[in-house]
């Protein structure tokens, strides 16, 4: 049986899309298999998407102290509808910030605790310039959420 892993991301610059890029390299690598990656932009994510995925990631710059407005609306225009129908399923989340990441997170985590959703790894928090070993822990982080879906 295949699983499904839902990668919703807000990446509107390079810097965020290298990020976004890094965790669908490891979320799809060739060792993981039996499991279908569905990539979506926050603004186009639906409740289909949410309920189809056994699995989820989250990528989102940190702004003014917050997700992004479009992770915000990702859950604006799902939460009601996807609320204990996915209960107990893994996640976990990137987030880039220019000086901090820690509200970005609170809110994401809130929105996951809502959800009843476990913590599948660590959450990847970035702050200012990228370089490749922060790549590489997007990639791991991937490859580890994917690889927990495996059968």
């Amino acid at each position: 049986m295949v699983t499904q892993l839902l990668v919703v991301h807000h990446s509107p610059t390079p810097l965020l899309r290298s990020l976004t890029d890094a965790v669908v390299v490891g979320a799809t690598d060739a060792s993981i298999e039996g499991v279908d990656v569905n990539v979506v932009a926050a603004l186009d994510v639906s409740i289909d998407d949410f309920l189809s995925a056994d699995g989820y990631l989250l990528g989102t710059p940190a702004n003014f102290g917050y997700m992004s407005g479009a992770m915000k609306h990702a859950f604006d225009t799902t939460y009601d509808d996807i609320r204990g129908r996915v209960d107990k399923r893994p996640f976990s989340l990137w987030i880039h910030g220019r000086s901090d990441t820690t509200g970005a997170r609170r809110s994401l985590m809130s929105v996951a605790t809502g959800l009843n959703w476990r913590l599948a790894a660590e959450p990847v928090e970035l702050i200012g310039p990228v370089d490749a070993s922060d790549l590489e822990r997007c990639t791991e982080l991937g490859g580890t959420v994917a690889a927990g879906l495996m059968n």
